[in-house]
């Protein structure tokens, strides 16, 4: 029996009905639950004694809205925490979509693994997915008056207003964006036979 394969039966011997699917590729394992799950499932993933996933390596946020150019019809925005158990030496992959679209909110993870507070501001600052029960939840990586989410696929690329200074006030001021989309796309002049082709 390999590592990966007693993992999966630790797994699903701890979580039972609460895992929604399993997927083996990469020589990982990823599992994702409900959003009602979530807590209940990372509170047994870090306690549980055949699991001991002492560490949270990494979470971040997912936007879903254009995946399979546009042809995905699930839940639009997810949150994905990467799992370390030093005792085990092994990881593990834990999804959770959230339920709704318009106000996308799951529970906080950080009074069970306290690295993750940065990691929820993080995804709450650029996807706006709110962490119910994280006791600062703001901004981290935005300046203090953004408005919108920038990783959200429908966020455009040139933001919706700029920032200068404005030498006769005297001060930083904000505007309207004024940045002309454009091309960026070199042109390419190949002669015959370029590189022997």
């Amino acid at each position: 029996m390999s590592k990966l394969d007693t993992l999966q039966a630790a797994l699903e011997a701890a979580l039972g009905g609460k895992i929604q699917r399993l997927k083996r590729e990469f020589g990982e394992i990823t599992i994702e639950v409900t959003p009602q799950d979530y807590a209940q499932v990372a509170q047994l993933l870090r306690d549980h004694a055949d699991l001991q996933f002492e560490q949270l390596i990494d979470l971040c946020g997912l936007d879903f809205s254009e995946y399979g150019n546009g042809g995905y019809e699930g839940q639009r925005f997810a949150v994905v925490v990467h799992l370390l158990s030093v005792s085990k030496n092994w990881r593990v992959r834990l999804k959770v979509f959230c339920a709704d679209d318009d106000f996308p909110q799951i529970e906080s993870v950080n009074p069970i693994w306290n690295a993750a507070n940065w990691f929820e501001r993080e995804a709450f600052d650029l996807f706006g997915i709110i962490f119910v029960g994280h006791e600062d939840l703001r901004r981290i990586l935005t300046d203090y008056g953004f408005i919108g989410h920038p990783m959200r696929k429908d966020f455009p690329t040139s933001g919706h207003v700029e920032m200068r200074y404005d030498a006769i006030a005297k001060r930083v001021i904000y505007q309207p964006v004024s940045i002309e989309p454009r091309e960026i796309t070199p042109r390419v002049i190949r002669e015959d036979n370029y590189g022997g082709l």
